[in-house]
């Protein structure tokens, strides 16, 4: 069994619990075990890295260091651990005397980092670890003409050299991860664009207009559903959604689910252990489609 300490960050505690609920039901049932390290904090987010780079360094390179002395790779669920943690890894391995700097900080904590793990992304985990035919084979439902608009995020993806999330000349892992449980992953102008979670807190205006972007071109695509694997992009896409619904009266009737969710009703796994109501638009339309 392969076995990965878990970084849930601070958003999915606090605001997206299904998430982390969905992903440890589904993967303890696809045999990855994973490893919660009580000492994990913040991971010294992209902000911080504006106000102050060698705090930005240090913060994530303490939680680097506290899985590596448990001899675990990382993994994540929020595309903005993922991307901090990455970007950090990466500087690091570059440049040894950064490390050794960094290390010196850290010293009174009783930590030092060596270089020696790797950071994944959960849905990485899934198709490198798990493998799609393993996965496949434990779909006992699949989705019956189900339209399903892929949002991986933003930081998931970019910077490329740094994340490694996927290879230009290979299908994209969210899709072949979608299209495994028999749903459609359609090919949608903005896929790529900021769901404009990042602005939410400075600018709510301009957070809900490119939400708004991202929803009508979905629906401009026949698109049943939205599939995030980000938990700020589901947030907007489910929450600021009906925000926008209430606020600007403008419904677009689009759930969205999240992939640990759309898979394990797919692998027939209790909807209330995986969260299905925890989602504030109502999923029947994925679930009918079964």
């Amino acid at each position: 069994m392969n076995s990965y300490a878990i970084f849930l960050g601070c958003s999915i505690p606090a605001r997206v619990n299904h998430y982390e609920a969905s992903t440890r039901l589904v993967l303890r049932e696809l045999g990855i075990d994973l490893v919660d390290i009580d000492l994990f904090s913040c991971c010294g987010p992209v902000p911080l890295r504006s106000i102050s780079f060698d705090m930005f360094l240090t913060v994530a390179t303490r939680n680097l260091a506290l899985a590596e002395a448990e001899g675990l790779d990382i993994m994540c669920l929020c595309s903005g651990c993922f991307s901090t943690l990455n970007d950090v890894n990466h500087n690091l391995s570059k440049d040894p005397q950064l490390r050794d700097a960094i290390n010196e900080r850290l010293a009174p904590f009783g930590v030092a980092y060596n270089g020696n793990i790797q950071v994944k992304h959960f849905l990485k985990v899934l198709h490198e670890d798990v493998g799609i035919e393993t996965i496949r084979k434990r779909i006992v439902r699949s989705y019956n003409g189900l339209r399903i608009a892929v949002h991986a995020g933003c930081h998931t993806l970019r910077p490329s050299k740094v994340t490694k999330f996927q290879t230009p000349s290979a299908q994209p892992i969210f899709d072949e991860l979608v299209e495994i449980t028999g749903a459609k992953s359609i090919r949608w102008a903005t896929k790529l664009d900021c769901c404009g979670g990042p602005q939410l807190g400075v600018n709510e205006k301009l957070s809900l207009d490119l939400c708004e972007t991202k929803l009508t071109n979905a629906k401009n695509w026949n698109t049943d559903c939205l599939c995030t694997a980000c938990p700020f992009c589901q947030v907007q896409f489910d929450t600021i959604q009906a925000k926008i619904a209430m606020d600007r009266n403008r419904a677009y009737d689009l759930p969205s689910i999240l992939y640990p969710q759309l898979l394990g009703l797919a692998m027939d796994l209790d909807r209330d252990s995986l969260g299905i109501d925890e989602n504030r638009l109502s999923l029947a339309k994925i679930e009918d489609s079964l």
